[in-house]
C-alpha cells in the first residue's frame, strides 16, 4: 500500500528542486497536449523553450526576455511579499491596470509639455500611487470588516478592466484619432516616453526597476527586521503578536507595497511596449505574476529566474503560434498547467512516498 507520510521538517532539496521538476512535468504534459492537437510535440515545446534563445533570431528574441519579464518580475516580488506574511492579493491585474491609466493620466495632461526631467518621474509616482490605493480597498476592508481580501481584490479586476474600456472609449480618447478608441500613443510623447536605455538591448527604465527591486526585496527579506517580521507573521502568526507585529498594519503595508510595485509595472508597461491605454492593454501579467512567485519559492532571485522563463513562454508561445498554428488558448493552459504541476510537486516537500505491506489477518 502506497501512502503519503509527512516528514519532521521540509526537505530543502525538494523545495528548491520541484520547481525544475515542474517544468520538465510541464513539458512532458504540454507535449501531449499539442499532440492531440494534432502538432509535433517536440517540434513544439523546441519552438516554444529554446528557440527564442538559439534560433537564427536569438539575437531579436533575447532583449525580448528582458522586456516581457520586468513587469513579471516586478509585480511578483510585491506579491512575494504578502504571500510571505498570509496576505492573499490576487488582484494585481486590477492594479497593474490602474497603475497605467494614473500614470497615462499625467502624461496626457501635460502633453505637449517638454519637460521629461518632471513628467515621467511623475508618471512612475502616479502608477505607483494608483496600483497602491487600488490595492489598499480590500487590506482596509480585511481589517476594518474582517472581508476576504482574495474575493475582493479579484473583484476590483474586473472594476479596473471597465473603467480601463471607458477611458479608452472616452476621457483619454486621443482627440487626433479620428474616433478610434485609446489614447495617444506615450512611446512618440518623448517627455513620457519609456525609451529604451541601450539600443538593442532590451534595457527600459522598467527592467532597471525590476532589477533594483529584486536587490531591494533580497536585502530586506534576508538583513532587515521588516523581512523577520513578514516572514514571522505568515510561520508563526501567533508568536508575530507576542513580538510587536500589528497584524492590521502589516496587511495594509503588504497589500500596499503589492499594489504600488503592480502598478509601477503598468506604468512602465503603457509608456514602453503597450504604448498607449487601449482596451485590449491588460494581457494577464497580474495573474501570470502569481505562477512566477510560486515557481520562483517566493525568494527574489528565484522570482527573477522565474520571470524571465516566464517571459520565454509568452515569446516561443507567439512564435509557436505564427508558425504553427497553435491557438493562443494553448499557451495559456501550458502556462496555468505550470501552475498546477507546481503544486502537485510540491506536496512531496513536506511528504515522502512510504510503501506499507498490507497485514493479512
Amino acid at each position: 500500500m502506497i501512502v503519503l507520510e509527512k516528514r519532521e521538517a521540509p526537505s530543502r532539496l525538494w523545495a528548491w528542486g520541484s520547481p525544475v521538476m515542474a517544468v520538465l512535468l510541464t513539458m512532458v504534459l504540454g507535449g501531449l497536449l499539442f499532440a492531440a492537437l494534432g502538432q509535433n510535440p517536440i517540434t513544439v515545446i523546441r519552438t516554444i523553450f529554446l528557440d527564442p534563445l538559439f534560433s537564427e533570431f536569438a539575437w531579436f528574441y533575447r532583449p525580448q526576455i528582458l522586456i516581457k519579464g520586468a513587469p513579471l518580475v516586478l509585480i511578483a516580488i510585491g506579491l512575494s511579499f504578502g504571500f510571505r506574511a498570509g496576505v492573499w492579493n490576487i488582484g494585481a491585474e486590477g492594479q497593474y491596470i490602474v497603475g497605467a491609466i494614473c500614470g497615462a493620466g499625467v502624461a496626457l495632461a501635460l502633453y505637449p509639455m517638454d519637460a521629461r526631467w518632471l513628467i515621467f518621474p511623475t508618471m512612475v509616482l502616479a502608477g505607483a500611487l494608483g496600483g497602491w490605493a487600488w490595492a489598499i480597498i480590500p487590506g482596509l476592508l480585511r481589517v476594518r470588516f474582517g472581508t476576504n481580501e482574495i474575493l475582493v481584490s479579484l473583484m476590483l479586476v474586473y472594476v479596473a478592466e471597465q473603467l480601463l474600456a471607458a477611458m479608452a472609449l472616452g476621457a483619454m480618447r486621443n482627440p487626433e484619432g479620428m474616433g478610434f478608441p485609446g489614447s495617444r500613443n506615450l512611446s512618440q510623447y518623448p517627455s513620457a516616453a519609456n525609451l529604451e536605455l541601450i539600443s538593442g538591448s532590451g534595457m527600459h527604465w522598467g527592467v532597471v526597476a525590476a532589477l533594483i527591486t529584486v536587490i531591494f526585496a533580497y536585502v530586506t527579506l534576508s538583513r532587515h527586521v521588516f523581512g523577520f517580521h513578514v516572514r514571522l507573521t505568515g510561520q508563526a502568526p501567533r508568536a508575530a503578536k507576542f513580538a510587536g507585529v500589528n497584524p492590521a498594519r502589516m496587511v495594509l503595508i503588504c497589500m500596499g507595497l503589492s499594489g504600488a510595485l503592480a502598478g509601477a509595472a503598468g506604468l512602465f508597461e503603457v509608456a514602453g511596449p503597450a504604448g498607449q491605454i487601449s482596451i485590449d492593454f491588460n494581457v494577464g501579467y497580474g495573474f501570470t505574476a502569481i505562477i512566477v512567485a510560486f515557481l520562483g519559492r517566493l525568494h527574489p532571485i528565484g522570482i527573477m529566474a522565474a520571470g524571465a522563463l516566464m517571459a520565454l513562454t509568452y515569446i516561443g508561445g507567439g512564435i509557436a503560434q505564427s508558425s504553427l498554428g497553435l491557438p493562443a488558448a494553448a499557451i495559456n493552459l501550458l502556462q496555468g498547467m505550470l501552475l498546477f504541476n507546481l503544486l502537485a510537486v510540491d506536496v512531496f516537500t513536506t511528504y515522502r512516498i512510504r510503501m506499507l505491506r498490507k497485514e493479512v489477518s
